[in-house]
């Protein structure tokens, strides 16, 4: 049972945690530790999430399933194969709080098809709570954590510490994806990477890049098997081939060395052996890719990014104004409103906070392809 104290205490510390400006993966790594030691659990795992579709981009495993990836895939297929109330889209959609599996199920958690499939049979886990980590512009993450068979079940406090930490971690999701820096050396893009995945779920082709985007994406400590986020979009294109879900399946992807990549999924027309068939596309997203994100993670309101397209399309004070029908005064206010919640002193330093130090260093070091001005 976890006591009042200790469960106010690690609130405390979450909140100043999000608000340190740690690049992200430092942030998964000191939050979760803090839930560790607060709740009595075996197993957790943090996972950030696209905001404008809610497909899973990255993952942390942390307490005794870290390490563990042997149900990543099958959980992947689960989660956003099948229709279920419980599911990370069905929480964001329905604007749930914070769930656990024993109090919903009255007990009878392997009636959860999650639950059935993969955490009982792959990690003897018993009961699950988790929370979608959400603000007005999405969600930005998932957090799960687990108990076993010898373990009380989740309690009402302790599902309440769920709701009440949520949005620290939102605020360190997103402050943590502006805060990681890129660390790869500039590279002449050679197009898309494909991954074919057929009706049997098995990976039937894959092109010479996607083995190196795929690395990428597990470069982070306790990362998960990458190919979850790639049968995860594989399983959300089904159920839209089936007609139930109108969204196509996409997902911007951060990796530990800070390469942006947009992943995104499509069923394949064909007949006998590749019916069913799904491509799904890896490439280095292009600026205007991430511009959005970035708006939202910097929590700009709709006047603030309309000043900062405007600004990244090169427009100065008295064009702005004109354009949006305001006093150059009044977009001042804007710009000065703009810097403070990006961390910067001028328009310069804004651009290249926008593209996430992605793009502006490689347009100086090897500008080639969209990189090149």
């Amino acid at each position: 049972m976890s006591t009042a104290l200790a469960l106010g205490r690690a609130r405390s510390d979450i909140d100043v945690i999000s608000r340190a400006g740690l690049p992200l993966h430092t942030f998964m790594d000191e939050a979760t530790a803090v839930v560790e030691r607060a709740l009595p659990i075996v197993g957790g795992c943090l996972a950030t999430l696209d905001p404008s579709t809610a497909m899973v981009s990255s993952s942390r495993k942390f307490s005794d399933m870290a390490g563990r990836n042997e149900g990543d895939i099958l959980w992947a297929r689960v989660e956003y194969g099948e229709e279920d109330a419980t599911s990370i889209q069905s929480l964001v959609r329905t604007g749930s709080a914070s769930i656990g599996m024993h109090d919903l199920t009255h007990g009878r958690v392997e009636t959860s098809v999650r639950m059935a499939e993969v955490m009982i049979p792959h990690y003897d886990f018993r009961d699950e709570a988790r929370a979608v980590l959400r603000d007005r512009h999405g969600a930005w993450g998932a957090l799960a954590v687990f108990r076993g068979d010898d373990d009380a079940p989740f309690e009402r406090s302790e599902l309440e510490f769920l709701d009440a930490i949520a949005p620290s971690f939102t605020r360190g999701i997103r402050i943590g994806m502006l805060a990681q820096v890129c660390a790869a050396r500039a590279v002449r893009p050679d197009g898309p990477s494909v991954v074919i995945v057929d009706r049997d779920d098995a990976v039937a082709q894959a092109s010479t890049g996607a083995a190196t985007h795929l690395e990428r994406m597990a470069s982070a400590p306790n990362a998960g098997d990458p190919l979850s986020l790639v049968h995860a979009l594989v399983a959300s294109a089904r159920r839209m081939a089936r007609g139930e879900a109108d969204q196509m399946p996409r997902a911007r992807v951060r990796t530990g060395d800070g390469i942006w990549l947009v992943l995104h999924a499509s069923p394949l027309g064909g007949a006998g052996e590749r019916a069913g068939d799904v491509v799904v596309t890896i490439e280095e997203a292009r600026p205007q890719e991430v511009v959005g994100l970035v708006a939202d993670a910097f929590d700009l309101t709709t006047r603030e990014r309309d000043v900062t397209a405007q600004v990244l399309r090169g427009a100065d004070t008295k064009e702005i104004a004109a354009t949006m029908h305001v006093s150059p005064y009044t977009v001042q206010d804007h710009l000065k409103s703009i810097f403070d919640k990006a961390g910067v002193t001028s328009r310069r330093e804004l651009v290249a906070r926008v593209y996430f130090d992605q793009y502006m260093p490689r347009r100086e070091e090897d500008a080639v392809g969209f990189f090149a001005a």
